[in-house]
């Protein structure tokens, strides 16, 4: 199957840039209440499976024993941004497992947020550590459900860890999707990757919105890190990231979160839908806007929420002088 075109960049009135995608949005039960292009296709959810991954560190316990906070639980989902308060929250979410930033497993890399904040943060000779990691959070709970469970920290990214062995089940169950030998790959962060449809995947984040499918400890921790995350935006990304945005948009009604490479998900807890969506060439602002508009599409009906999303389905383009040359927009799927 070949994807539709589902947005285009224009400039000058001409059409510069098609991006095709495949979008998938599925109720609690997994009846598809609206798809487009080819949602059986299993591809790399990677970080937009983070809730996924972090239902063992609340299910365990760990997250009561030590107290972890609402935008901690955020964190433990997020791919943030590496500013104060992200490196803060990841290094006391070790500190309380008794643990420091060299046991992470992760790697590190050049912090996410803006231009103006790296050149400040290289002015004052700082060098990324592993908690600037965008995964920092998500490693963090890792290690936390780890040393709760009384489980040896060390290699804790490796397939045959017992970390990882609940997080892939626990993947698993939630999109009802059996993980086969060609499914996996490594993700940036060293942790194991796994494919999926993306009917799958908006099916397992209906279950998340709707607690439907689940015994009552899975649906009950899903639910808890949606509404840590909703409440928490920032912990889950950062200062003026899409997912911030979006779900600050939807004031309780949105969960989002980026993926890699084009995808995007998201938890509807007041429509009982999940979505799921590809940008075939992993553009970042094409996905946002595919997202943006299937949310009109689904909760456009309420005009207040869908006045507020409407700003996000465009990109006006600019240049170095500020000048406004093109836009990126939604065409009909």
């Amino acid at each position: 199957m070949i994807n539709p075109v589902l947005v285009e960049s224009v400039r000058g009135g001409v059409t510069d840039l098609r991006h095709r995608g495949a979008i998938a949005v599925s109720d609690g039960d997994g009846r598809l209440v609206w798809s487009t292009g080819d949602v059986d296709r299993p591809i790399y959810p990677r970080s937009a499976a983070k809730l996924f991954q972090a239902l063992p560190l609340v299910e365990s316990g760990a997250a009561d024993r030590y107290d972890l906070s609402d935008e901690q639980l955020a964190l433990a989902c997020s791919s943030h941004s590496a500013e104060d308060g992200h490196v803060a929250a990841a290094a006391d979410m070790l500190a309380k497992a008794g643990l420091g930033e060299p046991v992470l497993e992760c790697g590190a890399h050049w912090p996410m947020f803006s231009q103006s904040q790296l050149i400040d943060f290289v002015r004052k000779g700082h060098v990324p550590n592993q908690l600037h990691n965008n995964c920092s959070g998500k490693h963090s709970g890792f290690l936390c459900a780890a040393c709760h469970q009384g489980i040896e920290p060390a290699d804790y990214v490796k397939s045959g860890h017992e970390i990882q062995r609940q997080v892939m089940a626990a993947q698993e169950d939630m999109t009802g999707y059996r993980i086969g030998e060609g499914d996996g790959a490594i993700d940036g962060c060293s942790i194991p990757a796994y494919a999926f449809p993306l009917r799958a995947l908006a099916h397992g984040f209906a279950k998340v919105a709707t607690g439907h499918g689940l015994g009552p400890e899975r649906a009950k921790a899903a639910r808890r890190l949606m509404e840590a995350c909703i409440a928490n935006p920032w912990f889950t990304a950062g200062t003026d990231r899409f997912c911030t945005r979006v779900m600050e948009a939807g004031e309780g009604a949105i969960y989002a979160k980026t993926g890699a490479d084009g995808v995007y998900v998201a938890a509807l807890p007041s429509a009982g839908l999940g979505v799921a969506l590809k940008c075939d060439d992993g553009s970042g602002p094409a996905a946002e806007i595919m997202l943006a508009s299937v949310l009109m599409r689904l909760l456009g009906h309420d005009e207040a929420l869908g006045e507020r999303l409407q700003p996000l389905a465009r990109k006006i383009l600019k240049n170095w002088n500020g000048i406004e040359v093109g836009e990126i927009r939604p065409v009909s799927a």
